[in-house]
């Protein structure tokens, strides 16, 4: 069996207000804003400079301690194969197609940090 090849890694940053986040990272960082989820209110956004991008997401206060990291990879079907035996699934991990355009699977570290793997289903059409 091939390993999985990593690609990027896409951190999350807990906000507990979206827009005033957006507003210091655009207007003042000189981030551009890279996408944002069709909630009303918003509660998920990336944002890019250069070739940094990163997301922010709506916490509650519980929450905000939590780092959460999004790791782009070819292929997460075969890392999901992987992991499998390796014990590091938790009760709700589930490899699927997500409404936003993934397919993706999540778990969290010995410290409650989640780890999510994924690829972008319309980038990949596109090949």
């Amino acid at each position: 069996m091939n390993a999985a090849n990593f690609k990027e890694v896409h951190p999350i940053l807990g906000t507990r207000d979206l827009e005033t986040a957006l507003r210091f990272y655009v207007e003042l960082l000189g981030f551009s804003l890279a996408f944002r989820d069709a909630s009303n209110p918003t509660n998920y956004a990336g944002v890019r400079r250069g070739g940094v991008e990163f997301h922010l997401q709506w916490q509650d206060e519980t929450e905000m301690g939590t780092t959460r990291l999004r790791f782009l990879v070819e292929d997460p079907d075969a890392l999901f194969e992987e992991y499998s035996d390796k014990r590091v699934f938790h009760e709700r991990t589930r490899l699927a197609d997500t409404p936003w355009g993934t397919r993706e699977f999540a778990i969290y570290d010995p410290d409650g940090n989640a780890l999510t793997f994924y690829r972008d289903l319309k980038k990949s059409e596109m090949k």
